[in-house]
């Protein structure tokens, strides 16, 4: 059996394909588009799925969307009338596009998948999910448990903004469920908005803001903005919001609560910016550690799954694990709306067709490397196309050579194998840097990322090195978990300057690249069998310097999605201040290369 599951038309979109129970490929649209989270019919990942299947377009058994658009539509039409006349402007902007598109999304499917083949009878093979059933499936059936208390939060779906369910063999139970507009997602999109960032791709812009700031919003946030009840559940005051029916987050009873109008994007980040921060942020956990202690008391069970965007909040994601509430975590890395397409597929097989789950030890996202990968002549193909000047070493020797200039303080692109589902970087498409050098987070982001110098940079660790470097024994292969550095691995800071902010360049552990203000740091753990390759660099690089650990960042530039080809690779490097590319045993070095090249350049672009 195989099927295919679509996400589409809000952010995100992404294909995934199932033979049986097994994940043949899943991928983001944006990789091929360019576009970052490309909201577009996904047509470029569908065609790679069935290339990677190897199958005709006909042997698909169902196509199963993500969401239930007419119910979706349901919402917003009685959230207009609820709140009417307010949003008077925002519904006249949207309806048509509504009315035009949205309303009718099965018809547009269809239409979309006809342009794949005309022949084949999509409107019979075409399923829906619900949108929070998808985000429920994909946490819990690739788990490497058998049964599971499941967790989904995000903004909104069709209406569903938080889900308690329990998951067994090859069934999901939904036991309670929050409602829109009342929604953790959407409350703390509404701060990312206020501080100055774009709303669906700068949450984790405010998550990494926040240890620079102090909590001092935090009563005024709990006594005007949201009721939190003792089992997680909570009620917003929605005078202070704007996101039911306008165009905007927050209006200005928000901007009055907190003193100002929102920051403006490119602007100097204050501290009261990074004291809103973190007060959000601690709100957010509040709500997440009284949902999880709930979920744990109704589900009686000691394993816990995780999906929907906050789900991606790392920081809640360690105080969740710190807490000790379940014994065994897991969480979907692509738990965003991409990850929404393999959710529906997995749930069209063992709900509705009611199939026997096999459970897999490790769990079986494969690594979640599920995307692209191109052979050696694809390769050369376009670096003789490129005109780039390189040269081929055998396998061991592209790890000698790597970890030496690794070394030497070189910043390096680094491209192997499928591709990352989701929005981590994993060890096939990172940017990789020497974590020991104190002034590399700054050289990283201001001449490499092009992005503020706040932002924090994540440690790739082997995974059998883990507890000698951060305080948790608790592996992270999808970089979903953060922990403190190991106090003997610290240095303490004398003179504490008056601001967080000043505090970036000062080393604060032996491996201050990748240790936080508050000595906390995201970590990714590389075993043999997750990331061979990966986990041999880390391992060559340890032998020279008795440090188990490199920066691992995403292969892009700010505004752009990660690179998908080998011509994505080549232009970011050649647009950027890296010193050496590896395309798997191909090594570019930037000071050999013609600077007359001429490449696409890329633009930059806010996010």
């Amino acid at each position: 059996m195989y099927l295919l599951g679509i996400s589409a038309y809000y952010h995100d979109s992404s294909a995934c394909i199932l033979k049986d129970d097994k994940i043949i490929a899943a991928v983001q649209e944006e990789r091929f588009t360019r576009r970052k989270n490309d909201n577009s019919f996904p047509i470029n990942s569908i065609n790679y799925c069935l290339k990677e299947a190897n199958i005709h377009k006909r042997e698909i058994d169902n196509v199963i969307f993500y969401d239930k658009p007419f119910l979706k539509f349901e919402r917003i039409i009685e959230t207009y009338l609820a709140f009417a006349p307010r949003g008077i402007q925002s519904f006249i902007y949207s309806m048509p596009i509504w009315l035009k598109e949205k309303l009718f999304q099965k018809n547009l499917i269809i239409k979309e998948l006809r342009k794949l083949d005309k022949n084949v009878d999509w409107k019979k093979k075409l399923l829906f999910s619900e949108h929070h059933l998808s985000h429920a499936a994909s946490a819990f059936y690739p788990s490497p448990f058998e049964e599971a208390a499941i967790l989904t939060m995000d903004g909104v779906g069709e209406w569903a903004t938080s889900s308690l369910s329990f998951g067994k063999n090859n069934k999901i139970t939904i036991l309670k469920e929050m409602y829109f507009p009342h929604s953790l997602g959407l409350l703390y999109s509404a701060f990312t908005y206020y501080i100055g960032f774009k709303v669906n791709s700068g949450e984790y812009k405010l998550m990494g803001l926040a240890p620079y700031g102090q909590p001092k919003y935090y009563d005024i946030i709990k006594e005007n903005l949201i009721d939190i009840k003792d089992d997680g559940s909570f009620f917003l005051n929605m005078d202070y919001f704007n996101y039911c029916v306008g165009l905007t987050m927050t209006n200005r009873k928000f901007d009055r609560l907190f003193g100002g109008p929102a920051r403006k994007n490119e602007s100097e980040i204050t501290q009261k910016e990074m004291d809103i921060a973190s007060s959000i942020q601690l709100v957010t956990e509040e709500i997440i550690l009284k949902t999880v202690k709930h979920l744990k008391q109704i589900s009686n069970t000691k394993n816990l799954c995780l999906s929907g965007g906050v789900a991606l909040n790392c920081v809640a994601n360690g105080r969740i694990l710190k807490s000790k509430i379940f014994e065994n975590i897991w969480i979907q890395p692509a738990s965003g709306d991409a990850g929404g397409s393999l959710g529906a597929a997995y749930a069209t097989y063992f709900i509705k067709y009611n199939k026997l789950r096999k459970v897999n030890r490790y769990d079986t996202m494969q690594s979640s490397l599920l995307g692209p990968q191109y052979s050696e002549k694809e390769i050369e193909d376009s670096l003789q196309k490129n005109n780039m000047k390189f040269k081929k070493y055998k396998e061991n020797e592209v790890y000698k050579f790597v970890s030496q200039k690794l070394v030497e303080q070189k910043t390096i692109g680094w491209m192997q194998g499928r591709m990352e589902f989701g929005p981590r970087a994993l060890g096939c498409r990172s940017i990789l840097a020497d974590p020991r050098a104190a002034d590399m987070q700054k050289k990283l982001n201001l001449k490499i990322k092009f992005r503020e110098s706040f932002r924090p940079f994540a440690p790739s660790v082997i995974e059998e090195k883990l507890s000698d470097w951060f305080n948790t024994a608790q592996i992270s292969p999808y970089m979903l978990f953060v922990s403190k550095v190991q106090s003997s691995k610290r240095i303490k800071i004398i003179n504490e300057k008056f601001t967080k902010i000043d505090q970036i360049n000062n080393k604060r552990s032996s491996i201050p690249a990748v240790t936080h203000v508050d000595y906390t740091a995201r970590i990714q753990t590389v075993s043999e069998k997750s990331n061979t390759k990966f986990y041999k660099l880390l391992e060559e690089f340890f032998k020279i310097t008795g440090c188990p650990i490199l920066i691992n960042t995403s292969f892009n530039v700010r505004g752009e999605p990660i690179v998908c080809s080998p011509d994505d690779a080549i232009n970011c490097f050649m647009s950027t201040d890296l010193d050496i590319l590896v395309m798997q045993n191909y090594i570019l070095i930037k000071s050999e290369q013609d600077k007359k090249n001429k490449l696409k350049k890329i633009k930059y672009k806010l996010d």
